[in-house]
C-alpha cells in the first residue's frame, strides 16, 4: 500500500471512530475550516468553523440513536492525488447496530487537504446518505423529523 493509503486509512478510521462514539468536537477537529457538504438537493452547506461542524453532529445524535447505531466502519473504494497536500477519497460509511449487523451504507466522496496537523476534510459530497438514512428509519419505523 502506498504512504497515502496508510494515512488516508488512518483519517477515515479515527473519523469512523469518533461517528461510533458520538464523538461531535473529535468529529469536527477532523475537518479544516470551512467545510462544504455539497448536495445534489440541498445544494451547498458552509460551515465556517469547527464549533459549528460539532454542533451540527450533536443535532443529528438523538435520530442516530433512535435508529440504534452502535458503531460505523468504512471501505476505503479509491484515492487520486490532486496535488501534493490535495487527495480526493471515496469512501463507502457502513453503519452497525448494537450485535454488529450491519443496518445501512452509504457513498460519499471527500477532498482532504494535509496541514501542520496531518489530513483535514474541507469537501463532503455524499451520495445517497439521505435516501438510505430514510430507509433504515421507515424499517425502524422512527420519524426523522420528529
Amino acid at each position: 500500500m502506498d504512504d497515502i493509503g496508510v494515512e488516508l486509512d488512518d483519517f477515515l478510521g479515527r473519523y469512523a471512530g469518533t461517528l461510533s462514539s458520538y464523538d461531535s468536537r473529535g468529529a469536527a477537529a477532523l475537518w479544516g475550516s470551512p467545510g462544504m457538504i455539497l448536495t445534489d438537493r440541498e445544494g451547498a452547506g458552509v460551515l465556517e468553523s469547527r464549533e459549528a461542524m460539532a454542533e451540527g453532529l450533536e443535532r443529528s445524535y438523538p435520530v442516530y440513536r433512535k435508529l440504534g447505531l452502535a458503531s460505523v466502519g468504512y471501505e476505503r473504494l479509491g484515492h487520486e492525488l490532486l496535488s501534493e497536500a490535495v487527495v480526493l477519497v471515496r469512501v463507502r460509511w457502513l453503519f452497525h447496530d448494537g450485535d454488529g449487523e450491519l443496518m445501512t451504507d452509504s457513498f460519499a466522496s471527500y477532498v482532504l487537504r494535509r496541514d501542520e496537523e496531518g489530513l483535514r476534510a474541507h469537501l463532503c459530497v455524499p451520495a445517497d446518505d439521505i435516501e438510505k438514512l430514510q430507509a433504515l428509519a421507515d424499517r425502524k419505523g422512527v420519524d426523522l423529523f420528529e
